[in-house]
């Protein structure tokens, strides 16, 4: 599947440098993407290949997160834009702008301090004897309503030609996007790419229970504090990179999941689901009210917002079908519990049930 998702990016990618006020033939664009002379060589090497670059890596680097976020917390709906962690990561950077400093090659690292800054106080304020799931989840979307008001504060106080620049990077457009914002993005990815690949073998202890996992030997503390470094980093440089681009951390572990067909989150497939709707969506961001150009973060939320009321009434109907059949242990079982926090005496508290993160 991982093979098929590649060869669909391809064409995707093909598609976005295709598309646009000059139309250039396919097999040009080709022969500019395997170095071969060209007359379209001006507008897809110079025009176009930056910005797709930069909303590929930025797509692949959410995909992976949200699938390492979503697996360490066995919840759908921990994905960056939820618990906090892209709106750490835009405060951070919104407040930065402001404020004077418009540097591209700086503003990448302070979406990561934002994002882990905000990743580690949800996790310190969810902590109550081990983080469970549902709790976690329900503290980062406190933290992120606060620090959304704290972004709204950096554009009203300070400078207003630099608040106007942060808005547009609010709306996660890649409009204006180029190897500048690529490279600090790739240097980031290579650098986490041995930590994903032992994130990628990591992933199968971390569904184990804790006593199964000390049996084994297994340290699922650590495995997990490391699992959500690597998602919160991935996540906050691809902020710093192309602006909060939402839900796709959130539907591209999901898309890939059902894709193909995995008992697990699969982190390639993840990353190359989110490449491809990072991609697709700014092609169709650009193209479909031409001239205008649309952010590709509006046609993400778009697409997203469904998705994530989806989730929240599946999780209600399953909390009204458990209290329907008499508060029994089956019934507690079938309940999908999303944001349910579990007394520590239920003998399916995570403490017992290892659960916890």
């Amino acid at each position: 599947m991982a093979a098929g998702l590649g060869v669909l990016l391809f064409a995707v990618v093909v598609a976005h440098l295709t598309a646009g006020e000059s139309p250039v033939a396919p097999g040009e664009v080709v022969k500019v993407l395997f170095g071969r002379p060209s007359p379209d060589e001006l507008v897809v090497g110079t025009l176009r290949l930056p910005r797709m670059t930069v909303g590929l890596l930025a797509g692949a680097a959410l995909g992976a997160a949200g699938a390492l976020i979503q697996t360490v917390a066995r919840n759908p709906l921990a994905s960056p834009e939820i618990i906090g962690v892209t709106h750490g990561a835009a405060a951070l950077t919104v407040g930065a702008m402001t404020f004077g400093l418009t540097s591209f090659d700086v503003l990448p690292w302070l979406s990561v301090t934002g994002g882990l800054a905000a990743a580690f106080l949800v996790h310190v304020f969810a902590w109550r004897g081990g983080l469970q799931a549902g709790r976690f989840v329900l503290i980062g979307i406190g933290f992120s309503v606060a620090l959304r008001s704290v972004t709204q504060l950096f554009l009203t106080k300070g400078d207003q030609f630099a608040a106007q620049q942060a808005q547009v990077w609010l709306t996660g457009s890649l409009n204006g996007r180029g190897f500048d914002q690529a490279g600090p993005l790739a240097v980031a990815l290579l650098a986490l790419l041995p930590c994903a690949v032992w994130a990628a073998r990591a992933q199968r202890n971390v569904t184990l229970d804790d006593d199964t996992a000390t049996a084994l030997g297994v340290r699922l503390g650590r495995v997990r504090l490391g699992l959500v470094g690597i998602g919160v980093a991935l996540a906050s440089v691809a902020t710093g990179a192309a602006g909060p681009i939402d839900f796709v951390a959130l539907l591209a572990p999901q898309i890939a999941r059902r894709l193909t067909r995995a008992a697990q989150l699969p982190l390639l497939s993840s990353a190359l689901v989110g490449a491809c709707m990072v991609v697709l969506g700014d092609l169709l961001a650009r193209t479909l009210f031409a001239p205008t150009e649309l952010p590709v973060g509006v046609l993400t939320a778009a697409v997203g917002a469904p998705f994530l009321i989806r989730l929240i009434v599946r999780a209600g109907g399953g909390r009204r079908a458990s209290s329907g059949d008499g508060g029994t242990r089956a019934g507690r079982r079938r309940t999908p519990g999303l944001l349910r926090i579990r007394h520590p005496r239920d003998p399916h508290h995570p403490r017992r049930s290892g659960a916890a993160l």
